[in-house]
């Protein structure tokens, strides 16, 4: 930055030395992240997950998980050395490119729903990754963290060139207003919103049936409970496969530690539950990769059986592209 000069002049003054002012401190950038896109190997298959930010959820012990003593919540999150009164929840989207093309895995918010998410597109443009090249993108359920950016605030189409397929099951539900009374009602607006996202893609809104092969390599999942048609994804190239979980458990140290613990955003807490234990249950069996929608970031690793329920072992950075 030039420096300020201040010269003072009297009348029929003899020449006097300019002296610099002291320069003025810069202002400090605001602080931000380094972009935050993770990518692997999954097979011949390309693999990245891509942070959208998070939401604040308070007092997790009371407002998150709905079947189990305060006291026994605070204590796994001291365990984790995590706060009992705040907790971050992440969004994190995933990506795959396969010969097929491009593939997404849930939408993300757009930066519509709270201040601190939206960092989706920044991040994919930093991965190298073009909206426009996206073809499909693979729904696992309706909440609104993960089609809420299939558009834009003004409802405009992000994605120009995708297919966008849906679980039958989810969009059997949240498709047919008659279902409000069966919903939560905190999650009644999901209706309005399914119509509002899904809307602009038309005739491009492709449905499909539990257990179905969606594109090579790719199969769907059934993983009902958190919402009527829940969908976790399982993708496969040789022997090496990842499996998609999307909200099949939250934040791991404490739904994947007790998978017996319903969230609030669960609608069947039962059913949700019982998915938790077959699902892992699985993927710890296969000692296959996972990623996870709302674990903390880059949300890829392998899980094991540990106690009642699983633990989950970041993947190791060195094995990273």
């Amino acid at each position: 930055m030039t420096a300020r000069r201040s010269i003072m002049l009297g009348a029929l003054a003899a020449p006097v030395l300019l002296r610099p002012a002291a320069a003025q401190p810069a202002a400090a950038p605001a602080p931000t992240q380094a972009p935050g896109f993770h990518r692997f190997r999954v097979g011949s298959f390309t693999a990245t997950t891509i942070w959208d930010g998070f939401a604040t959820r308070q007092n997790p012990g009371t407002g998150w998980v709905v079947n189990a003593d305060t006291a026994a919540v605070d204590g796994a999150l001291r365990d984790a050395m995590l706060s009992t009164t705040s907790l971050a929840n992440p969004y994190i989207v995933t990506f795959l490119e396969t010969p097929a093309g491009l593939t997404m895995f849930d939408a993300g918010t757009g930066g519509q729903l709270v201040p601190t998410s939206g960092g989706m597109m920044q991040n994919m443009a930093a991965a190298g990754l073009d909206p426009a090249r996206v073809t499909r993108i693979l729904v696992s359920h309706f909440h609104g963290d993960h089609i809420t950016g299939l558009t834009t605030a003004q409802n405009a189409v992000v994605f120009p060139n995708a297919q966008v397929f849906v679980p039958e099951a989810e969009m059997a539900f949240w498709g047919d207003t008659a279902n409000e009374g069966r919903a939560p009602q905190a999650q009644r607006g999901t209706f309005a919103n399914v119509a509002r996202r899904f809307g602009p893609y038309g005739q491009r809104v492709e449905r499909f049936a539990a257990g179905a092969e969606i594109m090579p390599g790719v199969r769907a999942v059934a993983a009902y409970g958190h919402t009527p048609g829940h969908t976790a994804f399982h993708v496969s190239d040789g022997n090496a496969q990842l499996f998609v979980t999307a909200d099949s458990a939250s934040r791991p140290e404490l739904f994947l530690r007790n998978p017996g613990w319903a969230s609030v955003f669960d609608i069947d807490g039962a059913a949700a539950a019982a998915t938790r234990r077959s699902l892992f249950g699985r993927i710890a069996s296969e000692r296959a990769l996972m990623t996870a929608y709302h674990f903390p970031f880059p949300a890829v690793g392998r899980i094991a059986p540990m106690g009642e329920g699983f633990r989950f072992f970041p993947a190791d950075w060195s094995s990273a592209l």
